[in-house]
């Protein structure tokens, strides 16, 4: 399935953004995106230490960074030395990818065209917007919004008063009744005037054998994606905030919590009520018990539980 942006983009160049470009710096900006997968024609962006190893290896053109932080940079990456790399980044943003920075409805939504998806089988006022993909065999429940440029893939079953917007969904995916995805994530720059809005160019990305329970949020990613691996069951009611990345073969229950761009491994079970905390990494095979709040990294094989989370052994002489 393709990958490209839901957002409509403006051709700019380096030296409109910052004016003290060199012409031989100067490039037009393909795409900003994360170290990770930045290529040559992108920009990058490089602001916490706990990044630095995949700084290192960054193959972006240019990167907004801070003085301390540029040193960390390949020597071959043009470093671009701010006071606030998000403040700018997200001024960058918003004068590339048009609308990213607020959820507008999309205004072109039709009634389905039987011709179009035929073996699709779709509820009453359900609405699909423009070069919408749909697999064979889905079913679409009533009352379900699909916006423009979403893929689902095949068998897939789709419940009623749902919204799904900025998603790619895979083959054999059951999202049950009104569930929320894609929307702007909770992005705010704190100043001392005016919080300001941090725009959220990224998408969804679910994997194939997914099943969703109902009342789910899952937010698109800001310039990353969120994404949710293979045969993962997410119970009712959870929240995945942007950027967040959970592995396959993952069973997280009822009211679960995830703050922003956390990562999760495979084969991960999480009790009900957790909450993890932002930029965290949990390893696989970890087992998260109910109610526990995870503020730490938690490395492959453990299980925790408590709050903060600490092994299990521990807590139990706690108690």
């Amino acid at each position: 399935m393709s990958s490209g942006s839901f957002f409509k983009k403006k051709k700019i160049k380096l030296s409109n953004i910052f004016s003290n470009i060199s012409q031989k710096d100067d490039f037009i900006i393909r795409e900003v995106k994360p170290l990770h997968t930045a290529n040559k024609s992108d920009l990058t962006f490089f602001d916490n230490i706990k990044y630095k190893s995949v700084a290192l290896k960054t193959k972006g053109r240019a990167c907004v960074t801070t003085e301390k932080l540029k040193e960390f940079l390949p020597g071959k990456i043009l470093a671009i030395p701010v006071k606030s790399v998000l403040f700018e980044l997200a001024k960058i943003l918003n004068k590339i990818y048009l609308n990213s920075d607020i959820d507008y409805p999309d205004l072109i939504l039709n009634k389905p065209d039987t011709k179009k998806y035929k073996s699709v089988i779709f509820g009453k006022n359900t609405l699909i917007g423009k070069n919408v993909e749909i697999g064979k065999n889905t079913i679409i429940g009533s009352n379900t919004i699909i916006e423009h440029q979403v893929k689902i893939g095949k068998n897939c079953v789709i419940g009623s008063n749902s919204i799904i917007k900025n998603s790619i969904i895979g083959d054999k995916v059951i999202i049950q009744d009104g569930n929320k995805i894609g929307q702007k994530g909770f992005g705010f720059i704190p100043m001392k005037e005016k919080n300001i809005k941090f725009p959220h160019i990224g998408k969804v990305v679910i994997g194939n054998d997914v099943e969703i329970g109902s009342g789910c949020t899952i937010d698109r990613g800001s310039v990353d994606d969120t994404m949710v691996g293979n045969n993962t069951y997410l119970d009712n009611q959870i929240h995945i905030a942007h950027n967040v990345k959970i592995g396959s073969n993952c069973m997280i229950a009822g009211q679960v919590g995830f703050a922003g761009s956390s990562t999760i491994g495979n084969n991960v079970s999480i009790g009900g009520q957790a909450g993890i905390s932002g930029h965290l990494k949990i390893g696989n095979n970890v087992k998260i018990g109910g109610g526990s709040g995870v503020v730490n990294d938690i490395e492959d094989n453990q299980t925790v539980m408590g709050y903060p989370a600490v092994s299990l052994k521990d807590f139990l002489k706690k108690k």
